[in-house]
């Protein structure tokens, strides 16, 4: 079983702990994640653009000039897409962009992701992320201690609010629980910070 340690608050190593093979020591596998990835971000895509054709345009019923003899150019509608203020010609109109991926496709790319974080080193565990109250000042100093100098995304095994509101300001720090963890968040930020308590709902749920 891969070893990781568990840091205090201050930044001083306290313990090693042993994590699931299952789930940080298996080959990543970039294709299922990319997938993941994709599948996350056009789920988030609202899909709501929308064009008008020439037969939405308003106007247009009269036929501009006679087809012959004028010597311009034979027009049916000045809403016909070629005019200013004509329909547009295979333009986007409202559609769904979302597609799923089935459970155990989930739940691999998330233990890819993961197992990938841990090769990289870029797991911190510590031994409890709780705070007495919530001030962003002493959880960045937390941070810091912890060599967590760039973006992270930060993993409790439940809601914690003083946690949230002490790392809400941080630039490039997300909060998360340890249940709803996605494989575009685990690898759009370069370090994973969690505590033992998240670590063994990770453990839990991904099993």
């Amino acid at each position: 079983m891969p070893k990781i340690p568990v840091y205090d608050k201050t930044g001083k190593q306290i313990e090693e702990i042993e994590l699931s093979d299952a789930i940080f020591g298996i080959e990543p596998n970039t294709a299922v994640m990319h997938l993941a990835v994709k599948s996350y971000l056009t789920n988030h895509r609202q899909g709501t653009q929308s064009t008008l054709t020439r037969s939405e345009v308003s106007g247009g019923g009269r036929k501009p000039w006679r087809q012959k003899g004028t010597g311009r150019a034979r027009q049916g509608s000045i809403r016909a897409p070629q005019w200013i203020h004509g329909g547009i010609a295979l333009g986007p109109k409202p559609r769904d962009y979302s597609f799923n991926l089935n459970k155990k496709v989930r739940r691999l790319a998330i233990r890819s992701a993961l197992s990938a974080k841990f090769a990289e080193g870029a797991i911190v565990v510590v031994d409890s992320l709780n705070v007495a109250e919530p001030k962003t000042k002493p959880f960045a100093a937390f941070l810091k201690a912890v060599n967590v100098d760039g973006s992270a995304l930060i993993a409790t095994a439940a809601a914690n609010e003083n946690v949230k509101l002490s790392a809400r300001n941080i630039e490039g720090v997300k909060l998360t629980t340890a249940a709803v963890l996605n494989t575009y968040e685990l690898l759009k930020y370069g370090k994973l910070v969690v505590d033992k308590e998240a670590i063994a709902k990770i453990e839990e749920v991904f099993a």
